[in-house]
């Protein structure tokens, strides 16, 4: 269903993307926003689901910057390097590749959102912020607890796991009686609960998870 193709940032970056469309015209278009493990498999099965559900869907790889081609597992050597990754993301240049993918998508024609996940779920909540996309969603994007000056211009809604340990419920707690306009919804399961491809997946959070993202978007895309 996918193919690769690459996109140019405002700052002359060339990076990949991975591109899934739907059967028909595109309904809205969607940017998909990787964890630290790069444009895996999971990722563009991700993508691949959302071009079933009708979307035009690109995910972009947001470390080509830091390294091209990357595709991980989750756990050992993969988990290591991945971790590794993490001190050098320069946010403010992921929010150009952002824009490039958003562009790309507005080509289409139709609204366009963002959903991320881990990284990306904090990435997605940048975009809202200050990009323009008419829709976001937000899986765990623990940074966005830390980016109290930022308010999204769109339609945003975040999802968080009661068990994940690197995200303090306290924490999510706040910012959700701080946002009462904005849904943030809490699930019993641990960080990165949608990925199936992680021993933390939680096949019912992810379910609820997804039906309330695909519901959201089709009443702000659509």
């Amino acid at each position: 269903m996918g193919e690769n193709i690459t996109l140019r940032a405002s700052d002359g970056h060339d990076f990949d993307a991975y591109v899934a469309r739907p059967a028909g015209e595109p309904k809205a278009a969607l940017v998909v926003v990787q964890e630290i493990f790069g444009v895996n498999s999971h990722m563009r099965l991700v993508a691949d689901e959302w071009a079933r559900d009708g979307f035009l869907a690109i995910a972009p790889a947001m470390f080509d910057r830091i390294e091209r081609q990357i595709d991980l597992g989750y756990e050992g050597d993969d988990l290591a390097r991945a971790r590794s990754f993490v001190p050098r993301i320069d946010f403010e240049k992921g929010v150009l590749d952002l824009n490039a993918a958003i562009a790309f998508a507005r080509a289409a024609r139709v609204k366009v959102g963002v959903v991320g996940y881990c990284f990306g779920g904090s990435m997605a909540y940048l975009a809202a912020s200050k990009l323009n996309t008419d829709a976001a969603v937000c899986y765990y994007g623990t940074k966005i607890l830390s980016l109290p000056e930022l308010v999204p211009q769109c339609p945003t809604m975040l999802h968080f796991g009661r068990l994940d340990a690197m995200t303090p419920i306290e924490s999510v707690e706040q910012f959700a009686a701080a946002h009462p306009e904005m849904p943030v919804y809490l699930y019993d399961a641990g960080h990165g609960f949608n990925c199936h491809d992680r021993s933390v997946y939680h096949p019912e959070s992810a379910r609820l998870a997804r039906e309330r993202s695909l519901e959201f978007f089709q009443k702000h895309l659509t």
